[in-house]
């Protein structure tokens, strides 16, 4: 049974701008049935997994955004290996089919790229989804890497052709303070224990997206 916090967390996507607009896509096509047959969880406990999922993800490359020339190396990135082709928008089903069939390069390495957005705390963070939603653990970071990458080509479909590194900080830092409210962002990234959120934690982080990849 999921727990309230997840409850308490997809709440946070109907108040967030990027996740909410994202889960809805997801919702619309045939995502959440494709993620939940991946993991081998039912519908409802998939849309509850990615509604607690999507705000952490996005509040953690917020919080990365908010570092010293964090947006900018975010930015580079999404124009680097997400941005879409010319003429082309952001295809949720061939990104998903792509994802879940294992091809596509940087652009669908989920795991990489949550070694950059969570700076080597990547299984600290599924270890709180878990706790968050009642998945196992191993299931909520398979979670985290099928989303990662879809969220990074959100964001550049968004962000990459036209936007600005200051529009991306701000609109992540959005993202950051809803997802802090539900207390998971601040559980996976408080490094010290003091359970705050301040510039020892994100030191402590490492390269984050500031890692070259």
């Amino acid at each position: 049974m999921l727990g309230r916090s997840a409850t308490c967390l997809e709440s946070v996507v109907n108040n967030a701008s990027l996740a909410a607009s994202l889960f809805q896509q997801l919702q619309q096509g045939q995502g959440l049935q494709q993620v939940s047959q991946q993991l081998g969880i039912e519908p409802a406990q998939a849309s509850s997994a990615v509604g607690a999922a999507l705000p952490l993800l996005l509040g953690a490359m917020g919080r990365n955004a908010q570092q010293p020339q964090g947006a900018d190396a975010l930015l580079g990135a999404l124009q680097r290996d997400h941005a879409p082709a010319a003429g082309g928008g952001f295809d949720l089903g061939g990104l998903l089919g792509s994802v879940l069939g294992g091809g596509g390069g940087n652009a669908t390495n989920g795991a990489g790229i949550l070694g950059h957005v969570f700076g080597g705390n990547s299984d600290r963070a599924a270890q709180g989804l878990s706790q968050a939603t009642g998945l196992d653990s191993s299931k909520t970071s398979q979670l985290l890497a099928i989303l990662a990458p879809i969220v990074m080509s959100y964001l550049a479909q968004r962000f990459a052709n036209g936007g600005n590194a200051g529009q991306l900080s701000q609109a992540l830092g959005q993202e950051a303070e809803a997802a802090s409210s539900s207390g998971l962002l601040t559980s996976v990234l408080d490094q010290d224990g003091d359970g705050q959120l301040g510039i020892g934690d994100l030191l402590k982080l490492g390269g984050g997206l500031l890692g070259k990849r």
